[in-house]
C-alpha cells in the first residue's frame, strides 16, 4: 500500500483489478438517477411522520457520491477526477441523444410520444443545471474528502465520507435548484429553499445509512489493489483528465 509521504505522487502506468468497474459503476448510478429518477414523483408514508413525496431520482444520486468517496479513498483524487470527467461526458452524450430521439417525429400509429416526452424531454435548462451541479458538488466532495484524509492520517473513514459528501451535496443542491427553477414556473420561487433542505438531508441521510458498506467496500478494494492512497502532492484543478 501507499503511504503518505512528501514525494507521493500516483504512477500513471498503474494497472488495477477493479478501477474500471468503479467507474463504469459510477457513470452507470449517474446516469440512471438523472435519466430516470426525475421523471417520477414518488410518495412513501413514513411511520410517525406520515406522506413524503420526493423526486425517485434522490434514493440513488446519492450512490454516486458513495463512489465518489469510495475513488478518492482508494486510488485518490487524480483518478477520482478522470472517472467525474466520465460521468460528465456521458451525461452530455445521453442528454443530446434523449433530445434527438424525442424531437424524431413519432410514426403513424403510435401513441406514446406524449410519454416519452414526460420521461426524457427535460429542458436544456435543467439538463444544464444537472451538469453544473455535478461537475462542482463532485469534485468539491473529492476535493474534501482527499484533504480530510491526509489531515487525519487515514483515521476516521466515516467522518471525511461524511463530511464530504455534507458539502458536495451542499454545493449541488445550492447549484442545481435555483439555475433549474428560479422564475421557471415551474416550481413557486418560495417553495424552492424548502424542496432543497428536504432534497439535501434525504441524499445525506442516504450516505450516512449506506456508511456500513462504503466500510467495506473500501476495505475490499484496499486489500484487492494493494493501494491507499494520499493526496500529498496532488495537483487538484478539476480541468486535467491527467494521473
Amino acid at each position: 500500500m501507499t503511504a503518505p509521504g512528501p514525494h507521493l505522487q500516483p504512477d500513471p502506468n498503474r494497472q488495477y483489478r477493479y478501477y474500471e468497474f468503479v467507474m463504469a459503476a459510477f457513470v452507470a448510478v449517474y446516469l440512471c438517477s438523472n435519466l430516470i429518477g426525475p421523471a417520477k414523483a414518488a410518495q412513501l408514508t413514513l411511520p410517525g411522520w406520515g406522506p413524503v413525496t420526493f423526486g425517485a431520482g434522490v434514493l440513488f444520486f446519492p450512490v454516486s457520491y458513495i463512489f465518489g468517496d469510495v475513488l478518492t479513498e482508494v486510488y485518490g483524487y487524480a483518478r477520482a477526477r478522470r472517472v467525474i470527467w466520465a460521468g460528465f461526458a456521458a451525461m452530455i452524450f445521453a442528454s443530446v441523444m434523449a433530445a434527438v430521439i424525442v424531437a424524431l417525429p413519432p410514426a403513424p400509429g403510435w401513441t406514446n410520444q406524449p410519454a416519452y416526452e414526460i420521461a426524457f424531454g427535460s429542458t436544456w435548462r435543467i439538463v444544464g443545471a444537472s451538469l453544473c451541479a455535478f461537475f462542482c458538488g463532485e469534485f468539491v466532495n473529492s476535493f474534501v474528502l482527499a484533504r480530510m484524509k491526509v489531515k487525519s492520517n487515514g483515521r476516521h473513514l466515516w467522518q471525511r465520507t461524511i463530511g464530504s459528501t455534507i458539502v458536495g451535496e451542499g454545493v449541488d443542491s445550492a447549484l442545481f435548484y435555483p439555475i433549474a427553477f428560479w422564475n421557471s414556473g415551474l416550481i413557486p420561487n418560495e417553495l424552492l429553499p424548502g424542496i432543497m433542505l428536504t432534497q439535501f438531508v434525504s441524499k445525506v441521510a442516504v450516505e450516512v445509512l449506506f456508511t456500513p458498506l462504503t466500510y467495506k467496500i473500501v476495505a475490499f478494494l484496499k486489500r484487492a489493489e494493494h493501494e491507499d492512497h494520499y493526496d500529498v502532492n496532488t495537483d487538484f484543478t478539476p480541468f486535467s483528465i491527467r494521473v
